[in-house]
């Protein structure tokens, strides 16, 4: 175990305390029914933090407000960067992961590492495990996508994929996970959100952003909800370039506050800002993206909605946020703007020396430093990082593999869209299974008693985004069609004739079996749809047998 810091307090860090769990109290957008006051937890009071703050110097606190990308798949190859940069945190992608054992190992070095440099604070190790099609484990559990889960409408399934991965993340010694996306994906042609929101009800998102949050903390894992003041109405990815969001303030408020401002009553963890330009909050004459803001990070999401947690940006090398300033000066705005941790700095000694800089010369005080690194050390310590025991390499293999619990999620997911003449469920048409998972899905539907033959008329196409070849599929078909569409529930706008039409949210494994299980009947579809598919179908909307 770590060695235990002192733990009296002084006046002076009993006050900086109070400043780490203030909150102000003007809600953006709220109703008189909201406005009524509500019970809340205890505010943590931090003991560790002021006292690890009152010992740093400059160069110790620039390197907390710093999550810098891991190097290679060894502690050893990120020696150099945690000494230079006594970071806050590092990031973990693909690259850096191989089998559970090596993770684990590799988390247990960074944080002896750490522990050797300045003031010796342990790291936030973190990853994007969203789940679904953002998830970079190679080992443990794949569980849908975000909108299956909002398709159950059932908060007890987003407490089951936060709460397990949670155990598998902390068995890895990773001690914070960029998740859950609270964004209201109001763009069916989303490029970058899609399925990995809950849908497009605010109501819903809400509920099951709050829902995985708290599940992760139970867990021992900081969450991170992101991306504030919300992604999901746009047509252009952020890691390509600057997505334009021209809201009115109000319709925002409707569309796309609710999660937001449930995650700040709910006091989670941490919140991500977005790349976004959204001139309807922030009336400069040349606004910056939401990141670089201070109307939008400290005037609504600090001052407005009171948020005193960790705001994080997005990554620094997407270039949603480098259209405009060098590295350097990216950095030193988003602390300007409210932001207390900087993912990702493409050039890390740029960000530093920037910094520096900007304290040097007054354009930033080291007060506002010292906020943000106490909201960084309060979290560490909240979630038990600071004393920590270090994560065991060979037991971490026996804590990856839930597979029932992410079955338990897909099967709750299904949404059935489309039921021709009650041809679901099958009972003894033989089918052939073609398009995206088409392996997965017949394998599936053979164990479950379904005749799988190649030049059976009755099709079943597995599609993920209504691609040509899966159109052209469906178009040659001679027999009933059953569509499975697990890229997004928007392909039914492109299959208006189908006979059968399911929607599992995910190309997953757990997600191709679920839709399997109910075109033979195994189990009932339980899933409503979480989104409006223009034109063709409105969010509730799902048959049963």
């Amino acid at each position: 175990m770590r060695p235990l810091l002192p733990r009296a307090l002084t006046t002076a860090c009993a006050a900086l305390a109070l400043i780490a769990s203030a909150c102000t109290t003007e809600e953006v957008g709220s109703s008189p029914q909201e406005e009524e006051p509500s019970p809340t937890a205890e505010p943590f009071e931090a003991v560790l933090a002021p006292e690890l703050l009152a010992g740093m110097d400059l160069d110790d606190k620039i390197g907390q407000l710093l999550v810098l990308t891991a190097q290679g798949t060894t502690a050893a190859e990120n020696a150099a960067r945690i000494e230079a940069y006594r970071p806050g945190g590092v990031i973990y992608f693909d690259a850096n992961l191989t089998d559970a054992e090596q993770i684990a190992g590799m988390s247990a070095g960074v944080q002896d590492l750490a522990a050797q440099q300045g003031q010796g604070v342990p790291l936030f190790v973190g990853v994007d495990q969203e789940q679904g099609m953002v998830a970079r484990l190679p080992v443990g559990t794949r569980f849908p996508d975000a909108m299956a889960v909002g398709a159950s409408h059932d908060t007890a399934m987003a407490e089951l994929l936060a709460g397990t991965t949670a155990t598998e993340l902390s068995a890895l010694g990773i001690n914070l996970d960029y998740a859950p996306v609270a964004d209201v994906n109001t763009d069916p042609d989303n490029p970058v959100i899609g399925i990995r929101s809950f849908g497009s009800d605010p109501d819903l998102v809400a509920e099951m952003a709050v829902a995985e949050a708290a599940a992760f903390a139970e867990g021992g894992v900081v969450s991170v909800v992101k991306h504030f003041p919300g992604h999901g109405d746009t047509d252009v990815d952020s890691h390509t370039g600057l997505p334009v969001i021209d809201l009115p303030r109000e319709r925002w408020e409707q569309e796309h506050l609710p999660p937001f401002r449930a995650a700040v009553e709910a006091d989670v963890d941490a919140i991500m800002t977005a790349h976004v330009l959204m001139p309807g909050l922030d009336s400069s004459d040349d606004p910056d993206p939401a990141t670089l803001s201070p109307s939008i990070i400290g005037g609504i999401l600090r001052e407005e909605l009171g948020y005193d947690g960790v705001v994080t940006t997005d990554a620094l090398n997407m270039e949603g946020v480098r259209q405009r300033y060098d590295d350097g000066e990216v950095a030193v705005r988003a602390v300007e703007a409210g932001v207390d941790q900087l993912l990702m700095p493409p050039d890390p000694a740029a960000a530093v020396a920037a910094l520096r800089t900007a304290v040097e010369e007054g354009r930033i005080t080291e007060e506002r430093v010292d906020e943000s690194v106490l909201r960084v050390l309060t979290l560490k310590e909240k979630r038990g990082i600071l004393e920590a025991d270090p994560v065991d390499p060979s037991a971490a293999a026996d804590a990856m593999g839930h597979e029932e619990a992410a079955q338990t999620v897909a099967d709750a997911s299904v949404t059935l869209l489309r039921n021709e003449d009650g041809l679901l469920p099958l009972r003894d048409t033989p089918v052939r299974v073609e398009g995206a998972g088409a392996d997965t899905i017949a394998a599936a539907l053979t164990e479950a008693g379904v005749t799988v033959d190649a030049s059976a008329p009755a099709l079943v196409v597995g599609t993920d985004g209504a691609t040509p070849e899966q159109r052209a599929l469906v178009a040659s078909a001679q027999g009933p069609v059953i569509v499975v569409a697990q890229g997004g529930p928007y392909d039914l706008a492109a299959f208006p004739d189908v006979d059968a039409f399911l929607a599992v949210y995910s190309s997953v494994e757990v997600s191709r079996t679920a839709a399997a299980r109910v075109i033979a009947g195994e189990i009932d579809p339980a899933g409503t749809l979480p989104v409006d598919i223009p034109d063709v179908a409105t969010a509730g909307d799902g048959l049963s047998f």
